[in-house]
């Protein structure tokens, strides 16, 4: 299995450098029309699509571009993906490549315009230096074992001082040496002491060989070969790549199909006036899914020959003979057999996956035109696909084309959707957002939308913005105000939509809303909520609203809780961190707004235990430490984890521990370490320890009131 973790898309269509867009199993891509979603999706699609999905040069490429590119395709990238590895396909690349298991974790494939596919780890790192003080300790070692070790044979005399004057050699050469590099490793290999007699019952033979054993594995990572230059390794990763499959409005199904044109189109040839190429295709997976041909299905109803040529090649009327009519009559119940198996199965399975109605399809085929009709328990009457709601002829559609492009994959499927669910009624937009999550648990999904109805806010951090820059192309963000200014600030709409409609929720179905300083806590209470319900540790009185003032400020807290506050103007339960700005806000709260209300205001230091904690400080370190490890990957001689004091806040310890390695905390770092602390909770990677499940469910006991 392949996981995708990242994608960038550039040089295609409207977009020449996407940015990294991070992924999860649900990732939603937000912006208005015209923004560009979909073009960032349809260029993943073509990283490799389950079906068709072929390059176009002329479509694809800028179209400014497009005369200095089209003769050069070879030398243009237009996606590139990371994929994380699960442990069998690691092991699998280790057998061709003898690398560690870490440096092929992850593996990046790029796609070219000329179609060709480029592989490279990036964790994987040429080794052009190992510490020397490594090779010491072997050769001590050695020369300690060496120096009790006695000659058994007169052809050995002297053999003994040779291997010790060897390691002292070795010793020597290093010994102003911090570090060794592929030359020294050469260098110490001439040094090997050759031509004794060694006897079968030699005490030194086999030490030599244990010395030079460990010098090799040593050393061995100067001689390592790329990964991704084996041909081997570069097959198995395009054939275990995840194949792509794409959906867009465009291609739902008609109601009525004219079957001539069906074979025409599916042969590949042109019709006039239909130019539909993603309703062809779901057309063709409708065929392929109910096993029909629609070429038989045309030659099995058709009639007994009634008009025949005279000699003069003019027509004229025949009346079909007993047995000509036996023959068609037998071919048309072959039809209407093969038509009502297919509508059986088309109706168990579609109801197996949409639990949302419980409908029957019957396919009919009436001459040369095909048609597909609907009923249901609230409308028992059949009526044509088209004149059901748009909603149903969209997930009739896609069920269609995931099922069979999926199934054909036989890999996990990635599902990219173009403003999914448009169509959909409201609070079946709501739904989509939980079938998404089930469906997420055997393929991920990245889908399009502008609808605040398909945000889902409790797992906000699966979103990104799509907007366009100063020049007009698109970009994609995970920060949320990344497109906040004049020109993009419609881009953001749907978020600020679906939290507004987070807080009508909280308005019009009595949820519980608990405001927090910043995003990064909104993340991690969330993520303990969910592993605490998981786990039984609590059950929440109603459904607990995370809502981050922001960060301004007593001006933040006020704006939120103006929107939040009850009719009777209860005010709502607030977290504030115990450091220095936590505490300058409480007292101005105090002082103000909350003066008559103290005990709606929760200390973290209260369930933490020591001062100047932060919400951080109710995370067990084990939880954060694949972040913190991609935080100071750089630092090579020493562990955040080995400085680590777990009376004290983590937050300045990080800081701490950065300065003094040098190491730059980008805008955000706290977010990303909260998002990665999230994944770890929901995925269940590591058992949390008892002491901090006792002090969350201390905390979210203070939420039930």
């Amino acid at each position: 299995m392949m996981t995708l973790k990242r994608f960038r898309v550039k040089n295609f269509r409207s977009i020449m450098d996407s940015g990294w867009i991070d992924c999860d199993k649900v990732t939603s891509l937000v912006g208005i029309n015209e923004s560009g979603k979909s073009n960032i999706i349809l260029a993943l699609w073509k990283l490799n699509p389950a079906r068709e999905g072929k390059i176009n040069l002329l479509h694809d490429m800028p179209a400014k571009e497009y005369s200095s590119w089209r003769g050069i395709p070879e030398q243009k990238e237009f996606i590139t993906a990371v994929f994380e590895l699960d442990a069998p396909l690691k092991e699998r690349i280790v057998e061709f490549s003898e690398c560690e298991t870490e440096a092929i974790s992850s593996v990046q494939i790029t796609r070219r315009y000329d179609g060709k596919h480029l592989i490279t780890f990036p964790n994987y790192s040429k080794v052009d230096t190992i510490i020397s003080e490594l090779v010491k300790s072997i050769v001590l070692s050695a020369k300690e074992t060496i120096s009790r070790l006695n000659e058994v044979t007169k052809g050995e005399t002297g053999a003994k001082k040779t291997l010790l004057a060897f390691c002292d050699s070795v010793l020597g050469y290093i010994s102003n040496k911090k570090t060794l590099i592929n030359a020294d490793a050469t260098a110490i290999k001439s040094m090997v002491p050759r031509g004794i007699k060694w006897s079968t019952k030699s005490e030194l033979y086999p030490q030599l060989n244990v010395l030079l054993g460990a010098l090799r594995e040593e050393f061995q990572p100067f001689y390592l070969e790329d990964p991704s230059n084996d041909t081997k390794i570069q097959q198995l990763i395009l054939e275990e790549m995840p194949s792509f499959v794409y959906y867009s409005n465009y291609g739902n199904l008609d109601a009525q199909i004219y079957l001539p044109n069906v074979v025409r189109l599916l042969r590949g040839e042109k019709v006039p006036g239909f130019d539909n190429e993603a309703k062809v295709r779901t057309m063709r997976v409708l065929f392929d899914y109910v096993n029909l041909d629609p070429q038989e299905v045309l030659e099995l109803g058709k009639d007994p020959a009634q008009l025949v040529l005279d000699q003069r090649g003019i027509e004229k009327k025949k009346e079909p003979t007993e047995e000509e009519i036996k023959q068609a009559t037998i071919k048309k119940e072959e039809r209407a057999t093969l038509l009502h198996s297919a509508s059986t199965k088309l109706t168990r399975e579609f109801a197996d996956w949409w639990k949302q109605g419980n409908y029957k399809f019957r396919l009919q085929a009436d001459g040369d035109i095909f048609r597909i009709w609907v009923s249901d328990d609230k409308r028992p009457e059949e009526i044509q696909l088209e004149k059901r709601s748009t909603g149903l002829q969209w997930f009739l559609s896609f069920f269609l084309v995931f099922l069979v492009e999926s199934q054909e994959a036989h890999k996990g499927a990635i599902l990219l959707l173009d403003e999914a669910g448009l169509a959909l009624h409201p609070m079946s937009q709501k739904d989509l957002v939980d079938f998404f999550d089930n469906l997420s648990e055997t393929n991920q999904i990245i889908h399009t939308t502008h609808s605040p109805f398909l945000v889902n806010t409790t797992n906000i951090d699966r979103v990104k913005v799509v907007y366009s820059d100063e020049n007009g192309y698109t970009v994609a963000s995970s920060d949320l105000r990344a497109a906040d200014d004049r020109l993009n600030e419609k881009s953001i709409y749907a978020v600020h939509a679906a939290l507004g409609l987070s807080v009508s929720d909280i308005l019009l179905h009595g949820c519980q809303p608990v405001i927090v300083e910043g995003p990064s806590d909104q993340f991690y209470l969330n993520a303990i909520k969910l592993h605490l319900i998981k786990n039984q540790r609590f059950t929440p009185n109603g459904e607990l609203v995370f809502m981050p003032f922001g960060g301004g400020g007593l001006k933040g807290v006020r704006g939120i809780v103006g929107i939040v506050a009850g009719r009777e103007g209860d005010l709502p339960l607030l977290i504030l961190d115990s450091d220095q700005n936590g505490k300058d806000t409480k007292a101005k709260l105090l002082s103000g707004l909350y003066s008559a209300s103290e005990e709606k205001i929760l200390d973290i230091n209260d369930y933490v235990g020591f001062d100047n904690s932060e919400i951080e400080d109710l995370i067990p370190v084990d939880l954060m430490e694949r972040q913190l490890s991609n935080l100071f990957r750089d630092v090579e001689d020493e562990s955040f984890l080995d400085v680590y004091d777990s009376t004290k806040p983590i937050v300045p310890q990080i800081e701490i521990f950065a300065e003094h390695h040098r190491i730059f905390l980008e805008k955000g770092w706290k977010v990303t370490l909260a998002k990665s602390v999230k994944q770890q909770l929901l995925k269940i990677e590591k058992e949390v320890p008892e002491k901090y499940i006792e002090k969350w469910v201390a905390l979210f006991e203070r939420f039930n009131v």
